[in-house]
């Protein structure tokens, strides 16, 4: 196991339900300095394990753990934190309680401050659903969070991103014939329809166009659908993935009682310098969506990623990519937070 486990006790849920002996499945990379304030938290994203955040850590990158102290919190449903498939009955697959952002969040804060005793995070930084509670941080923990930088992740869950996530949540529930009653009959086979589902939104239109599969060991459309987009998607237990889509779908930093739903306010509040990379060709995590956002949000410059990679621009596939990811990580580390 290269992961450790924090443990939380019984949680009360943002739906009032009550998650008993849940968990934190965590990684950490580097030291917490004695001032235990060179820290960086890294969400991981929907479907994603701590393990797909490596990309972004390493030596002579931003995310550089001989300098700073990088904590990657495994979101709840991945199958490593408390999930429905390894929570005991009652609450086990189809049975696991609704789980928020906002849920997520205050469990990583808790490991951030009870663990390791830290008061102040430099960077709270994550792709896509890890992008959105980067934004969590920054609106529920002001004071705390210096500086946020979400890539391809927007605030909330806005309409279209929604129906993006019910096409893929439909595909799956038509296995059992959209019956409730029989979603303990769902496998991992099931997710096949699942991963089809979303080829068409992962990556942009040019991507295709241009045929850019080839280049990652396709030789054509149906072998690049096959082993990219099914083969991911069938790792993946059912369970865990209906339990994510519905921490996706319901995701909205103001969705608290902080902020009841005003969104605007929510955005004011963060005091983070904040570096929002949206995908410029990202087709359900818009760039204009966070446009949008960065103008209600007082220190945030917006740095698009101008790639045909659509929402994979932030996945760390691409080269060219990820080298624009480090250079604007490099430089909103380099900034103090007064400035």
């Amino acid at each position: 196991m290269d992961y450790e486990i924090f443990d939380l006790g019984d949680v009360a849920l943002q739906s009032g339900e009550t998650l008993p002996g849940a968990f934190l499945a965590y990684k950490t990379y580097g030291t917490l300095n004695e001032k235990r304030d060179n820290v960086i938290v890294y969400p991981t994203a929907f479907g994603d394990q701590h393990v797909q955040n490596e990309w972004l850590i390493g030596s002579g990158l931003a995310l550089d753990p001989q300098r700073y102290f990088i904590i990657v919190p495994n979101l709840l449903g991945n199958g490593l934190s408390s999930s429905p498939s390894n929570t005991p009955a009652p609450f086990d697959r189809a049975n696991f309680p609704q789980v928020t952002i906002y849920d997520n969040v205050q469990f990583q804060h808790r490991l951030v401050t009870e663990k390791f005793g830290i008061e102040k995070i430099a960077l709270v930084v994550g792709w896509s659903m890890g992008g959105i509670q980067a934004f969590q941080w920054g609106t529920s923990y002001p004071g705390m969070v210096e500086r946020i930088a979400p890539f391809a992740g927007v605030a909330k869950t806005w309409p279209h991103t929604f129906v993006v996530l019910d096409g893929m949540k439909a595909a799956l529930l038509a296995a059992v014939g959209f019956d409730s009653s029989r979603l303990g009959e769902l496998t991992s086979a099931d997710m096949r329809a699942v991963g089809r589902a979303y080829a068409g939104w992962g990556v942009s239109q040019a991507f295709y166009r241009e045929g850019l599969y080839r280049g990652m060991g396709f030789e054509s459309l149906a072998d690049f659908t096959a082993g990219v987009w099914e083969d991911s998607f069938m790792k993946m237990d059912p369970h865990n993935v209906l339990a994510m889509l519905w921490t996706g779908q319901h995701a909205d930093i103001s969705a608290n009682p902080a902020y009841n739903g005003d969104f605007d306010k929510a955005l004011g509040s963060i005091q983070a310098l904040a570096c929002i990379m949206p995908g410029s060709t990202d087709l359900f995590c818009t760039a204009d969506d966070n446009v949008h956002e960065a103008k209600r949000i007082p220190h945030a410059a917006l740095h698009p990623i101008e790639s045909i990679w659509g929402h994979f621009a932030g996945r760390g596939i691409n080269g060219a990519d990820n080298q624009l990811i480090d250079d604007n990580l490099k430089r909103l580390l380099a900034l103090r937070p007064n400035d």
